[in-house]
C-alpha cells in the first residue's frame, strides 16, 4: 500500500444535491413522455417489459430496474441505494440513445464536441485519479476493473476496458514512466458515444467509473 496516493479525497456531493435533484426530476418527466419505449430502449440495449412497466438495464457489471411510472431505480436483486448520479446516468443513457453500432474507431476525451475546453475538468477528476493510484502498480488496474467487468486491452503499462452501459465500453489506461517521461494516463472512448451521452454527463460517467476504480485500492 506504500505507493497508494495518500492525499486523495473522494468527492463530496452535497454541494450538487440539488442541481442533481433538478436533473433526475427533469430525466423522469421526459421518460415519462416517451410514447414508444419499447423501440427507444431498443437503441440502447435496454429491455423495456411493458407488462411489469419496468426498464431493466446493465450498468457496471449488475442489472438496474427502472418502475414505472414513478422512476423508481434499485439494483436488481439488491437492497443498496443507488446513488442519485447513478441514476440520473442511466436515464440520460436510455433517453439519449440512438441506437447507433458501435464503431471500429476510439477516441480521447479531446476529441469529443469541446472536450479541449473541458479537458482540465475531466484530468482532474479522472486521469490525475488513474495516474496517481495505478502507475506504479499497472496490474491492479486490471484486476479492480475486472471486478467491475472488464477485462484486460492492449495499451499502455495497463489497461482495462469496462462495459459501463450497454453501448458504452470505456478504456482506462495507465504508463509507468521512467527516468525520461512520468507516468500518464488517458481514456479511450468508443467514437459513437455522444450518440448515447452529451459530453457533460460523460465527464461524470468517467468520474465515477473512476472512483469505482481507485476505492478499492485505498480499501
Amino acid at each position: 500500500m506504500e505507493h497508494l496516493d495518500k492525499s486523495i479525497k473522494f468527492p463530496d456531493n452535497r454541494n450538487y444535491e440539488y442541481a442533481y435533484n433538478q436533473s433526475f426530476q427533469l430525466a423522469k418527466e421526459r421518460l415519462n413522455g416517451i410514447t414508444d419505449l419499447t423501440a427507444q430502449c431498443q437503441k440502447s440495449g435496454a429491455n423495456y417489459d411493458v407488462l411489469l412497466k419496468t426498464i431493466t438495464v446493465d450498468y457496471l457489471n449488475a442489472k438496474y430496474i427502472v418502475a414505472l411510472p414513478d422512476v423508481g431505480i434499485s439494483v436488481s436483486g439488491g437492497n443498496e441505494t443507488v446513488p442519485i448520479r447513478d441514476k440520473i446516468l442511466i436515464l440520460h443513457y436510455i433517453l439519449t440513445a440512438k441506437g447507433t453500432p458501435l464503431s471500429n474507431q476510439q477516441i480521447t476525451f479531446k476529441e469529443l464536441p469541446e472536450g479541449i475546453v473541458y479537458f482540465r475538468t475531466f484530468y482532474q477528476r479522472t486521469i490525475k485519479h488513474i495516474v496517481a493510484n495505478f502507475s506504479r502498480q499497472p496490474d491492479k488496474l486490471i484486476e479492480v476493473g475486472e471486478k467491475l467487468g472488464g477485462h484486460k486491452a492492449d495499451f499502455g503499462d495497463a489497461a482495462v476496458t469496462i462495459n459501463v452501459l450497454p453501448r458504452i465500453p470505456v478504456t482506462f489506461i495507465v504508463w509507468r514512466g521512467d527516468e525520461e517521461f512520468g507516468a500518464e494516463g488517458n481514456v479511450l472512448y468508443n467514437s459513437t458515444i455522444t450518440d448515447y451521452l452529451p459530453v457533460e454527463d460523460i465527464i461524470v460517467l468517467s468520474e465515477v467509473v473512476t472512483w469505482k476504480l481507485v476505492r478499492p485500492v485505498h480499501g
